[in-house]
């Protein structure tokens, strides 16, 4: 982050513009509207701001500069076109710890004014840090075609009811659910539609209804690794939780659309490392949901692909707490989109089965038969430690030992890798991956070079190469 987003409170503090030209014209608009005491240093004056200057809208207090006119001023508007005199402005604002901005000159700016979408009092400012302007320029036209003018009289109304409904509501979750409840409600319609009246009917009547304050617990897929790939669903629920309890598959992006003020725990696992349990884990889950909190448990993939998301969901069930499920795209499904490798196709296979490359409990162990049988195409969650255990029964019960595999390590990802071989070299080639890791078992696997289409950088993803690297071993 280039830049510190933040709103600055301007109303009735001294500002210093110096220049009265155009550009000048268009930042002074800006600053009156935030109530700005507005000052001038200039020589020529625009015929536009000489209207200002006649309305006692702005100040004129000299024809030059000089450092003592920075006395008691918040902030700089450096409008010249004089590089030397916007040089000295800089570089005495910076000394003096004033807030400076030499307009179209970003290395002379403490600050940047962004692009500003008004429904006032909500404001939304956007910046692209000088980088990107057109780009910047789209984005604020579908900002500000999603955004309803009278949006902000909503927050009005809000405003002025806060402090009787922190009467009436003592804790600030039960508060946050009001408002929740009361902004997902035909309030909002009843306000943007002009209907003031019936509005502040509603709210009244919510206010009063009697609010419990029970918690639930939501699963939540937060797709194969690609911030893109993650549903609206999900992206909506993530922004009313009051705690996330996250994996480590989750990406740091889709951490970044996680409400700021929600509380995020960790509870990842890995292979060989000492982890917090499952049965922990639904503890945890439990006890937030019963202090009345809106719990999101956060899953790489999808939560009912082995992701044990059918453990969790049952004792919350057993414990009379609400639940909720919002699906993910499973790895299989998003890494084979994004490696061209279709898990099933008329001229290949038939037909696809999932697999774990962890050993079940209870006894339970694969049918190496069916897993064998070269019409279907295989998928391998999590099978890289047990890579020999798998080829060796592969092979074993039918398989060809020439049968292309791929080994996808970070699918989705701007890290994605690709390995491609053959299954009897599948315990050499993961030593090449990367983890997390996909194994991709069958015929469908020819179609990769072919059909890729999302560029990575990586270093081996096809046959000829990784054939080599695995005869020298």
């Amino acid at each position: 982050m280039n830049y510190l987003p933040i709103f600055l409170d301007l109303k009735d503090k001294n500002v210093l513009v110096v220049g009265a030209g155009k550009v000048a014209f268009n930042k002074i608009k800006l600053l009156l509207r935030s109530g700005a005491i507005i000052n001038i240093i200039s020589k020529n004056i625009s015929s536009e701001i000489k209207i200002l200057l006649d309305q006692k809208k702005v100040h004129w207090i000299s024809e030059k500069f000089h450092f003592s006119y920075l006395n008691k001023i918040f902030l700089v508007i450096a409008a010249t076109n004089d590089i030397q005199l916007n040089q000295k402005i800089f570089e005495t604002c910076n000394n003096l710890c004033i807030l400076v901005n030499v307009v179209d000159d970003q290395e002379k700016c403490s600050f940047i004014f962004p692009s500003i979408i008004d429904r006032s009092p909500v404001i939304v400012a956007i910046s692209s840090g000088g980088t990107a302007p057109v780009l910047l320029r789209l984005l604020r036209e579908k900002i500000e075609s999603i955004l309803p003018m009278r949006l902000g009289n909503v927050a009005k109304i809000a405003g002025n009811w806060r402090s009787i409904i922190k009467q009436k509501f003592t804790t600030l979750l039960e508060r946050r659910r009001f408002w929740e409840k009361l902004f997902n409600s035909i309030f909002v319609q009843y306000v943007i539609n002009g209907e003031i009246k019936k509005a502040v009917k509603f709210l009244k009547k919510m206010m009063n209804k009697p609010h419990l304050l029970t918690g639930e617990i939501i699963l939540v897929g937060a797709g194969p690794g690609n911030s893109g790939l993650l549903t609206l669903r999900a992206l909506q629920v993530l922004q009313e939780a009051d705690v996330v309890l996250y994996d480590r598959l989750v990406s740091s992006e889709i951490l970044e659309f996680i409400r700021r003020d929600a509380q995020c725990i960790y509870v990842g696992k890995s292979a060989g490392a000492k982890n917090i349990s499952q049965d922990e884990i639904i503890k945890l889950l439990i006890s937030l949901a019963k202090k009345g909190k809106k719990v999101v448990r956060l899953k790489g993939g999808d939560p009912f692909i082995f992701g044990r998301g059918g453990e969790e969901l049952e004792a919350a069930k057993n414990e009379g707490i609400d639940v909720q499920v919002v699906p993910g795209i499973t790895s299989a499904i998003g890494i084979s989109a994004y490696t061209g490798i279709p898990l099933t196709h008329r001229e290949y296979a038939q037909g696809v089965i999932f697999i774990t490359g962890h050993k079940c409990q209870n006894g339970m162990s694969n049918n190496w038969s069916i897993l064998s049988d070269s019409s279907y195409t295989l998928v391998v969650y999590m099978g890289t430690l047990q890579a020999s255990y798998i080829s060796q029964n592969l092979i074993l019960h039918g398989r060809s030992k020439s049968t292309p595999i791929a080994v996808v390590g970070k699918g989705t990802t701007i890290q994605q890798k690709v390995v491609i071989g053959r299954l009897d070299e599948l315990d050499k080639i993961v030593k090449f991956t990367i983890n997390p890791s996909l194994l991709i078992i069958g015929k469908v696997v020819l179609l990769h070079k072919k059909l890729e289409w999302f560029n990575t950088s990586s270093e081996f993803n096809n046959t000829k190469n990784i054939s080599s690297i695995v005869n020298l071993i």
